[in-house]
């Protein structure tokens, strides 16, 4: 005993150590919806602490929405995107990048045009005499190629100065194709190979040979979202096979400083540590620049707000009062704004940002130096803080109590958040600190719990008496709150159910000579079926031989309690499959018979009294109302219209949008003058876009139509064609030919609405 009392003791020690090792086999483990909430993290910092802007020489070019409004659609000829050229570079201009490819030939050049002219079918004056395309062949064939003139000029702004230039954008992609781009620079790698590192793709989608060739420089602007699809780093290199391609914004800013060569630093190179391992890219050289990565060539973007200067609508370029100091010595990048384009990316700071600006906010961290990093030894310092913060709670917290042990673990908490916003606005560096807070949060709660397990002992033993005999909701409530254990009660929309066996006397004579093994399959039958409504928020009122009876929304609040008892009521068949699957095999093992356990289910919601109920020696919680005797008739029926759920017409109008069901009948239960629309559920919410089930209901619905318009005819017709559509409901069907025969015999009163009059419960 003594021992026994000695680990009892020790347990607010050991159980919090197994939470701190759960923490840490977390942290080493390092699952998707943990990294997930970490980016969600640094976004929210990166939202209250974006980049201040920086004035360095880059802007955008954008083709918005005005500047399609007022020159036309995209895209345009190749002739005026020289013309934006030569407008740009005379202003002073020193990189154009696009963020576009120009990968098939310009339609509105002559000699595309004259192609489509001579092969137009059907015009309004009859096709092009011989004589006239003789004309006009000659004329348009000597007018400049739009593609021509545009890789011209490009060409002669390459050759105007070593540090000007056009940078082609490409797009690779994961399908191969038969041209790869061309590679307008060189590299140099110090270290370990980078390629098995980068992301990897099998073609691309290139521009005209002539525009390549012509172009200072050629980048891919492909970027990569993480999983929640939202783009926090962007790429410096990737590779179509073992070919490197520099990203855009990285072979613009090459050309920017008339550079000829990248070096590409990875582990093994002079003075960066890998400790022996191959982990890929540290740092890439592109000029004078130095760009710090991950071992995958990417870095962390460090979102800036819109600035002033940054964006220049394309439409002004092209105005007499151009200010050529807008461009003057800049990276421009040609992209588009425009919602029709559909070139919009998802960041921290915006939901559509334009691609174009993903390029412009990495140019201008890598001119101006401001990168924002999660550093190497960021995983083990996390590791460790977990380890000793999480020695000092199981130390302190027992000795101290559990309230000052919360002030300290909330304290610490607060400590490892502090730190981490601390590093990300001083240092640019992105710590952790979700998982330290998951180790404090595990820790603190075992080990307060323990003690709060140790003074609640008592109570739970009185707690687990009356348990036997109430709900255990209830049991809590009346734990909290003595002044309950009085008569009275409350009105109160709930929703009821009343569950039965079907055929209870024929499975009673079975067990004629063994009361008890009706007890036991009784108790077998019930169990399941409470499980699934006391899963589902639901309160068992009581127990009446083979019959359950259940409310929602009592004692304990419950917005979706119409919901939860159809869906218990589903949960029920599904359990009652598996328990006669059970029996049968049982049945057949000892050579007994065999019978199925079938049910039927009724649900109806409605306004009753709930409370306790009784005489003041002793009474039971409990429900009154007309909405509780409709939900026990509508059980009734479920044998009657051969389906095993009926519900009413007010459960109905909450869940029809949630479960599949169709319409039952229009009938007076037995007991009531007033007719209630009753429906049966088929399945769930997925149910609802099947093809046979759409079918099925909007026959059903016809046919009810026809019925109750006494046009017995087509009503006999649509009962057999829903009869093919499911074959589950022939009871239903056989009952609406029966009455149909009926009708035709004794036609009803020429008023008749429909309504059936029931004669049994």
């Amino acid at each position: 005993m003594r021992a026994l009392r000695f680990i009892k003791r020790q347990m607010v020690y050991v159980i919090p150590a197994v939470m701190l090792l759960a923490a840490m086999g977390l942290r080493l483990e390092d699952p998707s919806f943990l990294q997930v909430f970490r980016l969600k993290l640094f976004d929210l910092y990166n939202q209250l602490h974006p980049r201040e802007h920086q004035e360095v020489p880059v802007a955008i070019l954008d083709l918005d929405d005005e500047t399609l409004a007022r020159t036309g659609q995209w895209p345009w000829p190749r002739s005026k995107l020289a013309e934006m050229l030569a407008r740009v570079f005379n202003a002073g201009a020193k990189v154009v990048a696009f963020d576009v490819v120009f990968a098939e030939p310009d339609r509105t050049s002559p000699k595309q045009a004259l192609s489509i002219w001579l092969n137009q079918p059907n015009l309004e004056f009859g096709d092009l005499s011989p004589q006239a395309q003789a004309f006009a062949k000659p004329i348009l064939e000597n007018i400049p190629d739009h593609d021509e003139a545009f890789a011209t000029i490009i060409g002669q702004i390459r050759d105007a100065a070593k540090d000007l230039g056009v940078v082609a954008g490409v797009v690779l992609t994961s399908e191969p194709t038969e041209r790869l781009p061309m590679v307008k620079a060189g590299f140099a790698v110090n270290g370990d190979d980078p390629l098995p590192f980068l992301n990897a793709y099998d073609g691309a989608v290139a521009n005209l040979p002539a525009i390549e060739k012509a172009a200072s420089g050629i980048g891919s602007f492909n970027l990569a979202a993480e999983s929640d699809g939202i783009i926090r780093r962007v790429p410096t290199f990737m590779r179509v096979g073992q070919q490197l391609y520099p990203s855009l914004s990285l072979e613009a800013l090459r050309v920017f400083q008339g550079a000829s060569t990248y070096i590409l630093k990875s582990s093994g190179a002079n003075l960066e540590e890998s400790f022996g391992e191959a982990t890929g890219l540290n740092h890439i050289k592109v000029g004078r620049l130095e760009i710090p990565v991950d071992g995958q060539g990417r870095f962390w973007v460090h979102f800036a707000n819109p600035a002033p200067g940054r964006v220049i609508p394309l439409w002004k370029v092209f105005e007499d009062d151009f200010d050529p100091a807008s461009v003057a010595g800049k990276i421009l990048y040609f992209g588009t704004s425009a919602a029709g384009l559909k070139d919009l990316r998802t960041t921290p700071l915006n939901p559509a940002a334009a691609g174009v600006d993903l390029h412009v906010q990495a140019t201008e961290q890598i001119l101006s130096g401001h990168f924002m990093e999660r550093p190497d030894w960021a995983d083990g310092m996390e590791k460790i803080s977990i380890l000793v913060m999480g020695f000092v709670l199981i130390v302190l917290t027992p000795r101290f109590g559990a309230l000052p042990g919360a002030s300290i673990s909330i304290g610490t908490a607060i400590g490892a958040a502090f730190l981490s916003w601390y590093l990300y606005t001083e240092k640019l560096m992105l710590v952790d600190p979700i998982y330290p807070g998951i180790a404090i949060l595990a820790i603190y709660l075992s080990s307060s719990t323990i003690m709060y397990l140790r003074t609640e002992a008592e109570r739970e033993r009185v707690r687990g008496a009356f348990s036997q005999y109430l709900s255990p909701a209830l049991v809590e409530q009346l734990a909290d709150e003595p002044d309950r254990l009085r008569l009275g009660g409350e009105t109160r929309n709930m929703s009821f159910l009343f569950c039965d066996v079907r055929g209870f006397t024929t499975i009673s004579e079975s067990f004629k000579s063994n009361p008890q093994g009706l007890t036991r399959l009784i108790n077998r039958f019930l169990t399941p079926l409470t499980n699934a409504i006391l899963a589902r928020n639901g309160t068992i009122d009581k127990y009446m031989g083979d019959c359950i009876m259940a409310f929602w929304n009592a004692p304990l609040e419950d917005t979706q309690h119409p919901e939860h008892a159809c869906e218990s009521a589903l949960v029920m068949f599904e359990e009652l499959v598996v328990l006669n699957e059970v029996l049968k095999a049982e049945a057949e093992e000892t050579g007994d018979r065999y019978i199925p356990l079938k049910v039927g289910v009724g649900i109806n919601t409605g306004d009753c009294v709930v409370g306790n109920m009784g005489s003041e020696q002793r009474f039971d919680y409990s429900v009154l109302g007309d909405a509780v005797n409709l939900a026990a008739r509508l059980e009734g029926q479920s044998k009657n219209y051969g389906v095993g759920i009926v519900i009413g017409e007010e459960t109905h109008e909450v869940v029809e949008d949630k479960f599949a069901t169709i319409e039952l009948d229009l009938i007076a239960v037995k007991g009531k003058a007033e007719a209630v629309r009753i429906h049966t559920i088929l399945g769930r919410e997925d149910m609802l876009r099947q093809q046979d089930f759409v079918a099925l209901k909007a026959q059903h619905v016809e046919m009810l139509k026809a019925y109750r318009r006494q046009d017995w005819t087509e009503a006999r017709k649509l009962v057999g064609g829903c009869r093919v559509a499911d074959g589950s409901f022939s009871e239903l069907y056989d009952m609406y030919d029966e009455r149909i025969d009926f009708y035709l015999e004794n036609p009803p009163d020429p008023e008749w609405d429909g309504v059936f009059i029931a004669e049994t419960k």
